[in-house]
C-alpha cells in the first residue's frame, strides 16, 4: 500500500531502513545521512506492508513549476515487484494536484555503474527523457545526468 507520510520521525525511521539496505546506490555516508535528514521536511511517500517499508520517494520543489525526485529508493528485496512504479505514480499524481508543470531528477549517468544503468533504465519506463548531463556537480566518477518529463 502506498501511503503519504506525514510524522517527521517515521519518514526519517523509513528513509533509514531504505537507504541501508541499498548500498549500491546509496553508499557514500555522508549523502546518505542527508537525505535522511532532510527528508522528512518534504512530501513523502512510502511503499507499506504492515508497519515494514518497502520503499519510499520524496519530492523536492525546485522550482514553482517543477517538482524533483529527491531520493527515491525500493529495499533490494522488493525490486521488480511494482513498488517504484506505484511510488512514481503516486508522486506524480501529487505533482498533477499541486499543477507543476516539470518532473526532474538527477542520477548517474549510464555506462558508470550496472546498477544506475538500471536505474536510468526506471525512469525512462516511467516517461523522462535526458536532459543533460552535469558531468562534475558531484565528482568526475559519477557524473550527474539529469531527467525530465512533462507532468
Amino acid at each position: 500500500m502506498i501511503c503519504f507520510i506525514t510524522d517527521k520521525k517515521q519518514k526519517e525511521k523509513i528513509a533509514e531502513s531504505v537507504l541501508l539496505d541499498l548500498p549500491e546506490w546509496f553508499g557514500l555516508p555522508e549523502s546518505t545521512r542527508e537525505y535522511i535528514e532532510k527528508s522528512p521536511n518534504m512530501p513523502f511517500w512510502a511503499a507499506m506492508e504492515g508497519e515494514n517499508p518497502r520503499g519510499f520517494i520524496v519530492l523536492k520543489e525546485t522550482s514553482p513549476h517543477t517538482a524533483e525526485i529527491y531520493v527515491m529508493g525500493v529495499k533490494k528485496s522488493y525490486h521488480g515487484r511494482g513498488f517504484g512504479k506505484q511510488l512514481f505514480e503516486a508522486f506524480h499524481a501529487y505533482a498533477k494536484e499541486k499543477k507543476y508543470s516539470f518532473l526532474q531528477v538527477k542520477t548517474v549517468q549510464e555506462g558508470h555503474y550496472e546498477e544506475y544503468d538500471r536505474t536510468g533504465e526506471f525512469y525512462k519506463k516511467m516517461g523522462f527523457q535526458e536532459l543533460e548531463c552535469l558531468p562534475t556537480l558531484w565528482d568526475e566518477w559519477n557524473p550527474c545526468q539529469i531527467f525530465v518529463r512533462v507532468v
